[in-house]
């Protein structure tokens, strides 16, 4: 290639520029500049040269330009022709495509030709002797130039065209201002599109050449448009020459300033925090960049005065920060000549007011631009000026120390010392000591937790300032009560202190913090912060740089001193670096130390081996550490141990060491286990008992006794549901029956004889305890599967289904009855009907690996419809005998009872005192009506979480309408008794009010998600059934009649519970009316309230609050009413909320409004003309502000309340001027006028 260009220069230069053409420019290009660059200065090329690529460059463009204009022509194309028939096809058009390829041909070798001679002119510009003369060669480059806009569907050409106007540039040559009025607008352009690093680049190098151009003219205005985009382009904020590009574009004129910092100050709300400080980088590059006094005085006093301003005067905290982001360009530079008096006179005038007025936002967001431009002084003020103005601030500081707001005080604490650590050097003595007095003192004593934290991060931070130290040592003791502080995040603060100063020089945590207070905490905190302290203590109770004996011995003396905190240190030991083989040798010395013939006292010896239970949990992890301590600790040792451990928290710790080690020889614990699990009457609610269970269990699971212990409560469930059969007669199940010829097994409980109640009692009661181990076992998956692997399983679910059953038909008549069995029976139900899906998607060989045992459990047990249809059913019978409403005479609306439960209830009267609260019927039953209900709720709300979970398992769908009636079921016969309780009908106490409202919280929670479950299969194929509107309209009730018969202090406690539900109750409320508003359905449309009876809750209150709002009481005898309207406080925030989430959908709007104007009408056919009027106040007062915007799509609600209209003014004319409710009837025809006329 080289060769054969040579030959062509030497012949001519147009047989040279031919033979280029026609070769790829890319890789001939070394070639090129090899040729170029070698012609030397007496060779004829120098001028003839020049003259071929003009002749070239000028033909190539002609030839370029006429193709151009022939496929772009102006005039508009005719209309196409009639197509020809088939047999003139052939010749019809047959050239035409041939005239087009040549036509293509001819225009890519014309762009080809004009990128070689662009890339020649640019090697003959560049030529290193100056061969060429640029007068020649200016011409050829400003004639590519000018047509760069017709080159941009060629990127070569467009790029050897752009280098060379850059080149030309770079070097000075003649002529190279007439390059730049098409190149660089191409170049920035460039740069945006393709947003490569290397074209920003190029785009700052060329940056002195837009100082050419006139910004002031119109024709620039695309230019300023590109540089705009420039200001808000990603990779310019990114790149250091973006940024200095930008920078530099501020300088070019007033406008362009104006209008970039216009662009900056509309991105800061939502700029991120990079882009903020590029912002700010950007400004103070401009400005320092700056000659023109105008152009400064824009920044200045423009946009930097008003970002001053800005940072204070904002509403909130995020957007201030913002603000601040952006001056921090000019403070983190204050060091920079000018700009320290430039931040004073912007600042000054404004700050030091600000931080004294009445608006506390305003306070906070002065004293956060004070810290970050501190100290604020005048460089060009005397000594006693400066000293004033400083002296000024830490009063202020001090002040702020002591403001009403929390957030300022936080701060301001914070900002103390962050100043006193950046400046204890130059800070006056007395001021240091004030100022640490008043946080030592009052600030670690604040109200506000969030005060009380930021003064220990503030002292940590302080810290770091080696010179504050000596100060520090003598305060920081004062600080040493806040490691009992309430709060978990100070606790924790604290620790990070005490941490920090145990590795600095000359400190002692234990003077700060004195060790019985440490172990405390240790003992009786948070696992995050036992953690930090047994960090802490580490290095002196048992250090790492001692032998395993002495790090032992340490450790003796720890839990000596305090057994119930040396327990917990070895909790947190192995986590926190300790040796593993000193630990080791620590459980051999624990558990010889538990061995020993002298009293240790039960502390103690509870405490060795909880520490010792701690220490084998954590080192079992490691099979090398496990066979050192099976070796070490053997089976007789654990015989032992067990033989002296009488506490709970021992023997749980004891289990846990037999469990963790896996040892053959732990069999004598065999019988202490089952009699554990088997004594579990008072299981429920002893959290030590629960844990000593647990442990037995991960004992007896790792030991292989599974099957056995499980058989043993298999068959104390059998006996508590033959109870159930002999004393309420329950159905149960043949199997259930105990055999007598059953095979004893070796794990077999100690049965008890006898057929009275007080045996049912007790018997019930351990089945309770046994009902909370299995749900425990659900919770792990070893446990889990070995359950389902039993072949016991069945009898256990019918023992409980039995067991369920007589918990709910007598929770209201037993007081032992209890929700937690019906929870145990409904969880484990869903877990198989889970477990069975399992087995169902797995393959044929992994169920065969499960076991034909669990294979058949599988297909035996009751499926999970059966188990809702017999929850359902029993709840059915249950509320059908109306016992909410009965205090009394329980036992002559239940036979059962009376037939069975006589002596239960005469027992219990003999066992308990009688106070004022009891209800006694006529068998002598002692049982509060508020314990029943109680009762009753809670099994409510067992079976209504297991609905919900099941649903949302995907199980149950063709339950749904029946378990939405018994739900909303449930919820009015809850506020029939709210309503009794309160016209004093029935009696309940504080207590038990109390813990019914936890239950119904819950309750709600899983009302709501049921609805929601339902909505999401909704279509309009598949609409929502009509219980759906009825459960959300009774849970909505349900928070009105709390807040009516209860008061606001309850009803308040829904709010947060209803606020994340409350989307999905506004759609279920509208659902009966959301696919479909004909006036069939607005006429056959219920309303709960039609037909004379009263409406609901929720409707009233809501027109109550409506008629509050509307009325003003002026005199004396209205205060009555007045008092009566005042309240609501819970039901005025939940209407508040649904509101904006009614106006945000149009479809749900028009459904709910229509609504409210049916229930207007209901109550205008009973004269209910308050409701009347507080309905169509708040549908046309605060939904239909915006009817103009809506009227288009709420057609419906339109047409009915014309409907309406009619029906009151007809109402109205029936009733004189004095009668009551005409005035409302007025009221309300006014309130529809508007709607009438859209």
């Amino acid at each position: 290639m080289e060769k054969r260009l040579r030959s062509s220069l030497q012949t001519s230069p147009e047989s040279f520029l031919a033979a280029a053409a026609t070769l790829p420019l890319k890789p001939s290009k070394p070639t090129l500049k090899n040729l170029i660059h070698s012609i030397p200065s007496s060779s004829p090329l120098s001028t003839s040269l020049p003259l071929a690529l003009h002749s070239t460059i000028s033909t190539s463009l002609d030839c370029f330009k006429h193709n151009t204009t022939n496929d772009n022509p102006k005039t508009p194309a005719s209309p196409p022709a009639k197509r020809p028939r088939r047999l003139l096809r052939k010749n019809t058009g047959s050239e035409d495509p041939l005239r087009g390829m040549a036509k293509g041909q001819c225009q890519n070798l014309e762009l080809r030709r004009l990128s070689v001679c662009a890339h020649i002119v640019m090697l003959c510009g560049t030529h290193p002797n100056g061969v060429f003369e640029h007068e020649g060669l200016v011409g050829l480059a400003r004639e590519l130039h000018d047509n760069l806009v017709l080159f941009e569907e060629d990127s070569e050409l467009l790029s050897e065209v752009s280098g060379l106007c850059e080149e030309w540039w770079k070097g000075g040559f003649l002529g190279r201002e007439m390059l730049i009025s098409q190149f660089l607008p191409f170049l920035v352009s460039r740069s945006l599109t393709l947003k490569k690093k290397v074209d920003v680049r190029r785009v700052y190098v060329m940056r002195e050449a837009f100082g050419l151009f006139d910004f002031e003219d119109e024709s620039i205005e695309d230019l300023k448009l590109l540089i705009m985009r420039c200001v808000i382009a990603p990779l310019y904020l990114k790149t250091e020459d973006g940024r200095r590009f930008i920078a530099f574009t501020m300088g070019l004129s007033v406008e362009l300033l104006k209008e970039a910092l216009a662009m900056i100050r509309s991105q800061i709300p939502f700029g991120r925090k990079s882009v903020l400080e590029a912002y700010g980088e950007i400004v103070f590059r401009g400005w320092k960049g700056l000659d023109r006094e105008d152009l400064k005085r824009e920044i200045e006093d423009g946009f930097l005065q008003g970002l001053v301003e800005g940072a204070i005067l904002a509403g909130s905290i995020a957007f201030a920060a913002s603000v601040r982001r952006v001056l921090g360009g000019f403070i983190n530079q204050r060091t920079t000549d000018g700009v320290e008096k430039l931040l004073f006179r912007v600042a000054e005038p404004v700050i030091f007011r600000s931080l004294q007025v009445a608006n506390s936002n305003v306070r906070l967001n002065a004293l956060h631009l004070l810290l970050d431009i501190f100290p604020l002084e005048d460089p060009d003020a005397t000594k006693e000026s400066k000293d004033t103005l400083l002296d000024k601030q830490f009063f202020l500081l001090e002040k702020l120390l002591s403001d009403e707001c929390p957030d300022v005080r936080v701060v301001a604490v914070e900002g103390c010392c962050r100043v006193l650590h950046l400046f204890w050097e130059i800070i006056p003595s007395s001021t240091i000591t004030k100022l640490l007095a008043k946080i030592f003192d009052d600030m670690s004593c604040d109200a506000s937790n969030e005060v009380r934290l930021s003064t220990v991060n503030g002292v940590i931070y302080l810290l770091g300032n080696p010179q504050s130290h000596e100060v520090l040592k003598v305060l920081l003791p004062r600080l040493g009560h806040m490691i009992l502080d309430f709060v978990l995040s100070i606790r924790l603060a604290v620790s990070d202190l005490l941490l920090l100063i145990r590795d600095i020089r000359g400190f002692q945590f234990n003077k700060v913090v004195a060790l019985d207070a440490l172990l405390t905490t240790l003992t009786n905190d948070q696992p995050l912060v036992a953690q930090k302290i047994t960090r802490l203590l580490l290095p002196s109770y048992f250090p790492s740089k001692v032998s395993p004996a002495e790090a032992c011995n340490r450790f003796i003396t720890l839990i000596k001193r305090s057994p119930a905190a040396g327990a917990r240190f070895c909790e947190f030991a192995v986590s926190e670096g300790a040796s593993k083989k000193a630990l080791t040798e620590l459980v051999v010395v624990l558990i010889n130390m538990a061995l020993a013939p002298h009293n240790l006292g039960s502390d103690r010896l509870e405490g060795l081996l909880t520490a010792a239970g701690h220490l084998c949990g954590n080192l079992a992890s490691e099979a090398s550490c496990q066979d050192a301590l099976k070796k070490l600790v053997s089976g007789q040792k654990l015989k032992g141990l067990f033989d002296v451990a009488s506490g709970v928290n021992a023997r749980t710790s004891l289990f846990n060491i037999a469990s963790a080690l896996s040892s053959t020889g732990v069999a004598g614990l065999l019988e202490e286990c089952v009699e554990l699990v088997s004594n579990c009457g008072n299981l429920l609610g002893n959290s030590e008992r629960q844990a000593e269970v647990r442990s037995a269990h991960k004992m007896i699971l790792s030991s292989g006794w599974f099957d056995g212990m499980f058989e043993t409560i298999t068959r104390l469930l059998q006996i508590a549901a033959m109870g159930c059969h002999r004393n309420f007669g329950v159905e149960v199940p043949e199997k259930i029956f105990v055999s007598g010829k059953r095979k004893k097994s070796m794990l077999s409980p100690k049965l008890r004889s006898g057929r009275g109640s007080s045996v049912f009692k007790d018997d019930y009661q351990i089945a309770v305890g046994i009902g909370w181990q299995i749900k425990d076992l659900l919770k792990t998956e070893a446990s889990r599967n070995a359950i389902f692997d039993s072949e016991n399983l069945q009898l256990v679910c019918f023992a409980l289904m039995a067991l369920s059953e007589v918990s709910i038909m007598h929770c209201m008549c037993c007081d032992f009855m209890d929700s937690s069995l019906v929870t145990s029976y409904t969880t484990l139900a869903l877990q198989i009907a889970l477990q069975n899906i399992d087995h169902d998607t797995n393959s044929h060989s992994r169920r065969k690996s499960v076991g034909p045992t669990a294979k058949k459990s599988a297909v035996e047990l009751p499926s999970l419809d059966k188990t809702v249809d017999h929850l359902l059913k029993c709840i059915e019978r249950e509320l059908q005998r109306d016992f909410w409403a009965k205090p009394g005479s329980l036992s002559l609306e239940c036979k059962v009872c009376s037939d069975k439960t006589a002596d239960l209830r005469l027992e219990t009267i003999r066992d308990s005192p009688m106070d004022e609260s009891t209800d006694i019927d006529n068998q002598g039953s002692l049982f509060t009506y508020g314990k029943r209900i109680s009762n009753m709720v809670k099994v409510l709300t067992a079976v209504l979480k297991f609905i919900v979970d099941a649903s949302d398992a995907g199980f149950i769908s063709e339950h749904h309408q029946r378990c939405l009636r018994f739900t909303s079921s449930y919820f009015r016969d809850v506020m029939t008794c709210l309503r009794q309780c309160f016209h004093e009908e029935l009696m309940l106490q504080d207590a038990e009010l109390r813990e019914m409202f936890v239950c119904l919280k819950s309750s709600f929670s899983y009302g709501a998600k049921l609805i929601t479950l339902i909505l999401i299969g909704v279509s309009e194929a598949s609409p929502a059934p009509t219980e759906v509107h009825d459960l959300a309209s009774d849970l909505l009730d349900l928070v009105a009649a709390t807040e009516s018969y209860c008061g606001s202090r309850y009803a308040i406690q829904f709010l947060n519970v209803a606020k994340q539900w409350l989307p999905d109750l506004i759609l279920a409320l509208g659902s009966k009316l959301m696919l479909s508003h004909s006036q069939e359905d607005v006429k056959t449309f219920f309303v709960p309230g039609d037909n004379g009876t009263s409406p609901p809750s929720w409707f009233s209150v809501l027109a109550k609050i409506e008629i509050q709002e509307l009325s003003s009481v002026s005199s004396e005898e209205d205060t009555d009413r007045a008092s009566e309207l005042k309240g609501f406080t819970a039901c005025r925030k939940l209407i508040g909320m649904m509101i904006p989430l009614l106006q945000a959908n149009v479809d749900v709007f028009g459904a709910i409004g229509l609504i409210f104007l049916i229930g207007a009408n209901s109550g205008l056919q009973r004269k209910d003309f308050g409701l009347v009027l507080g309905l169509l106040r708040f549908v046309c007062y605060k939904l239909l502000r915006e009817v103009d915007r809506l009227s288009e799509k709420l057609a419906t609600i339109l047409s009915y309340a014309q409907e309406l209209y009619a029906l009151i003014e007809r109402a109205a004319d029936e009733l004189t001027s004095s009668e009551d409710g005409y005035q409302e009837l007025v009221t309300a025809k006014a309130l529809l006028d508007p709607l009438l006329v859209h």
